[in-house]
Formats: C-alpha cells, structure tokens, sequence
C-alpha cells in the first residue's frame, strides 16, 4: 500500500509539474503567441504522461487522476480500501507539484488564479467529451494492447490540448491544483467545482457507454 500511495502522490506531482511548468516556460518564451505557448504545454504534458505512466504503472496502476480511480472502482478493478486511500493522495500530489513549480520558477509558491476563468456550457461540455476520450483510450487500450497504454493516454492528451475548448483537464486532481496557480496552466477557483462534477459525471456516463461498446469482451 506505501508503494501504491507513493507511486500515486509522486506521479500526480510531477505531472503537475510537467503542465504548470511547461506553461510558466512556454509563455515567458513565446513573446505572447499563444499557439505556441500552448504547443509546448501540451507536447512537455504529454511527454510527461508516457514517462510517468511507464515507469510508476507496474506500481500503483498509473491513475494520477481521481476519475480514472473512480471508474476502476465502480468497474470493480480496484476495492473500496484502495481507491479512498488514492484519491487525497492523487490531489495532495498535485498541489505539491504547483508549489515545487513555482519554486522552480522563482513566483510566490502560494497562490491561486484569479485571471484564468473556465466556465460556460461549452467549457463543461469539453470537459464531458475530454473525459470520455480519456477513458477511452484507457480502457480501449487495455482491452487491445496494453503495452501501447503509455503512449495511447500521452497523445491523446498532447493532442486534446489543441481539440477541446478547455484544454482537457479531464482530471479532478489537476483541476484543483491547477487552482492554485494564477500562470498560464491556472484556473480560476470559483470554477474548479462545475468542472470536477461534469468529469464525474462523465465517467458514470463512459462506463455505461463502454458496457455496450465492449460487451462480450475482456473489458
């Protein structure tokens, strides 16, 4: 269990630092082109992912995100023990990532967004379709190929950065911690709670879809 929690708190933390630090360096670098300083937080994000999923997976399962946790519990993959236990240590993770980002970068370590607003019917609804797309490709990629799965969930990311309205946070634990950073990779905090409820939702929703999509398979 000490292994699964720190495979799990670590992962989460340096995926953080990964998006919140690629946004930090992409904006300063990009003399205020936005598509470019997007560009390399989705590239370093999605580089971080196979690293991370690569090594810390034969530990912990690799969730980092307390949406995929949930669905491998109601899925009945992982016990009740478990996935409690995953899930403060996931988002803990992921504020010590912000912090250790800012740090790095020389900013005042605490502090929260208070520029970055994401809301709106489209934004929620970015959120649905990037969540699903998400467990898709995990539960897809476990049923067909599973050594692919590190690869499968880093381009899907690299690549749901540039095709969804709100970048594809798809995870509630990033969407907190991501609360505590007022940089590019920010969110505003008053919106951090309509984006973790739809992500939920959207993994009922997935797993429902997936029972008929996958019927009469392994998964």
């Amino acid at each position: 269990m000490l292994q699964k929690l720190m495979a799990e708190g670590l992962g989460t933390a340096l995926l953080l630092i990964g998006v919140v630090g690629s946004g930090i360096m992409g904006e300063t670098l990009a003399g205020g082109n936005v598509a470019i300083a997007l560009l390399a937080n989705a590239i370093a994000t999605g580089c971080m992912l196979y690293v991370i999923i690569t090594v810390l997976g034969p530990i912990s399962g690799a969730h980092f995100n307390p949406a995929v946790t949930l669905a491998f519990f109601v899925r009945g993959e992982i016990d009740t023990r478990l996935a409690i236990a995953y899930v403060p240590i996931q988002i803990l993770g992921g504020i010590l990532g912000v912090w250790a980002t800012h740090f790095m970068f020389d900013l005042s370590i605490f502090q929260t967004s208070s520029t970055l607003h994401r809301t709106g019917v489209n934004q929620w609804g970015s959120e649905a379709i990037a969540t699903f797309g998400l467990l898709f490709v995990i539960f897809g990629g476990l049923r067909s190929k599973p050594d692919a799965v590190p690869a499968l969930v880093a381009i899907y990311i690299t690549g749901a950065y540039w095709f969804t309205s709100s970048t594809s946070f798809a995870n509630p634990a990033v969407t907190i911690a991501r609360g505590f950073s007022d940089t590019f990779a920010g969110i505003y905090p008053g919106h951090i709670a309509a984006f973790i409820l739809v992500q939920i939702v959207a993994v009922f929703v997935t797993l429902a879809i997936f029972k008929v999509l996958f019927r009469n398979s392994a998964t």
